[in-house]
Parts: C-alpha cells; structure tokens; sequence
C-alpha cells in the first residue's frame, strides 16, 4: 500500500523532519519525527485555522508549540504523492559518531510511518491519477508548492469565457455544480484526455486539492462564481 504524503522537510528550531500526510480519519495531517531519539507526533491540519491539533498524545517538550507552527508553515501547499514508507535516522551520539541533534542525511533505518490511509481500498485515490500529476506539473512552483494564485487564475479566465458556465449561472446552478465542471474540464485538457472523469473521481481530485490547503485551493474560483451568480440574479 502506498503512503500518500508530501516531501519530508528539515526543522530548524529542533532536530526533526516533517512532513504532510492524508490521515486515516481523513483530511490532512502533519508528521513530525525527531532525528535525535524515537520520537514522533502527529497533529491535524485545522481547515479553517490552518492551525495543527494533536492527533493522539505526544511530548509537548520534545515538540514544542513553536516547532509545529514552523512545521505547518514549511508544509504548506505541498502536494501529496504516492510513495513507499519514509524511514529516519535515530541519532545517539555513540552510533552516529556526532553531537546530539545534527540532522542526518539520510532517511534510512529506524521509525516507520504508521497510521495512513487505512482501508484506502474504499476510497477513490486521485493522487496516483494522470489529472492530478497534470495539475502539479502546471502549478507547482520552484519550490515544490502548489502556485494556488496561477490555478485560480487560469480557471477563473476559462470560467469566464464558458458558454457552458455561463448557461450554469443563468440557470442559477449551485456553486459545486459549476465547481465540478471546471475542474473536470481543466482535468482532462491538463492530462491530455478527452474522456471525462466522472463525478465521484472529480469531487475526489477537489478534496485531495483542498487537502494540500487547508484555506481551500479554490476559494478564489468559487468567489468568482457566487460573483457571477450574486449578478445574475
């Protein structure tokens, strides 16, 4: 089973790497493993704070709260990926042959990550999906972010010239409607296909979006169209 998260980041407030993952109560959560003993904690990503809640107990002295807010903010709008587990280094200085806390270089041997993406079989996964990949090849910036700003744009430019969004609004269609037409347009011209996705699979490719950002990654589409809704009436 493939573990859908996003790339692992260095800490520099303490010796850790984190990174974000989906979680199997669903919706997006942080990992944070020290590199200088068998720690790790988990947090949820609040939608609409962005701010991290604890999945499960954790040591609040090994993970201080000025170390998860550096992590949320390294981890945002970093997009998901399918890849196998992620291992760490544990650092002691007597095996690594180092101070306390220097950051190995590698990831290889020790914790392994748990709890993800449990009964997967049952929900639909567009992470490995050829629209997804062509969403981040298009978006994603040289830092490895999603540019949330350029998505919204482009698809507000095709929203606006739509004769089909156009007949949506006049026929005061609901904002998710029109949400899902976009999107599965923009999906299948981004991947190159001319066959559709279906409803299930595009709400699914517009949660695991959401999920990267926990502001929505289309609110500004969707203002625009409750705009364009809000005139037609």
């Amino acid at each position: 089973m493939n573990i859908i998260r996003s790339t692992a980041v260095e800490l520099s407030l303490i010796p850790a790497i984190t990174y974000k993952q989906k979680l199997a109560s669903g919706g997006a959560g942080i990992r944070i493993f020290r590199l200088d003993q068998e720690a790790v904690a988990v947090f949820t990503v609040d939608r609409r704070t962005g701010e991290g809640v604890p999945y499960g107990p954790y040591d609040a002295d090994l993970f201080p709260d000025e170390a998860v807010q550096e992590a949320l903010e390294l981890t945002v709008g970093l997009p998901f990926s399918a890849r196998g587990k992620l291992n760490t280094s544990v650092l002691v200085a007597a095996q690594a042959g180092s101070q306390p806390g220097t950051p190995s270089t590698s990831e290889e041997a020790a914790l392994e990550s748990e709890d993800v993406m449990e009964n997967e079989t049952e929900k639909i996964d567009m992470v490995g999906s050829d629209e997804y990949q062509a969403f981040l090849d298009r978006y994603t910036d040289e830092k490895g972010k999603i540019n949330y700003t350029l998505m919204n744009k482009d698809f507000i430019q095709f929203a606006s010239r739509n004769k089909t969004v156009e007949k949506m609004v006049a026929e005061k269609a609901d904002v998710d409607e029109m949400l899902r037409f976009v999107i599965n347009n923009r999906a299948a011209y981004l991947a190159g296909k001319k066959d559709s996705l279906t409803d299930a699979q595009t709400d699914a490719l517009i949660e695991t979006l959401d999920e990267i950002d926990p502001r929505s990654a289309f609110k500004d589409l969707k203002l625009y169209m409750r705009r364009l809704l809000a005139k037609a009436k």
